[in-house]
């Protein structure tokens, strides 16, 4: 009962940031991280039964390196692309004359 009044709670939380702009757009980006971010430990902890305890060492350990490598492979993934985007297309050629070159 605690894990889904406390998953209620933060969603509405997160819709009320968006919804009625109670702050400006930059904290309300890092309000909404942090509101996801105590959602999914809250998901973790009281559906998911993650813990500290010592019969769920093992899936907490499992779960630490699937969400590093998962961070990880997006993380890297969006570095190239990043670096493929700024390097391929010169920015000092207009469209123009970019496509004047084909």
């Amino acid at each position: 009962m605690v894990g889904t009044i406390l998953s209620l709670v933060l969603t509405l939380a997160s819709f009320g940031v968006v919804m009625y702009r109670l702050v400006s757009p930059e904290t309300g980006l890092v309000a909404i991280v942090v509101l996801c971010v105590a959602q999914l430990v809250v998901q973790l902890v009281y559906f998911l039964h993650v813990g500290a305890s010592r019969s769920q060492r093992a899936n907490t350990g499992i779960f630490v390196c699937t969400a590093f490598l998962i961070a990880v492979i997006v993380g890297l993934s969006l570095w190239v692309m990043h670096n493929a985007n700024v390097n391929m297309m010169p920015t000092q050629m207009s469209i123009e004359r970019a496509m004047a070159h084909d």
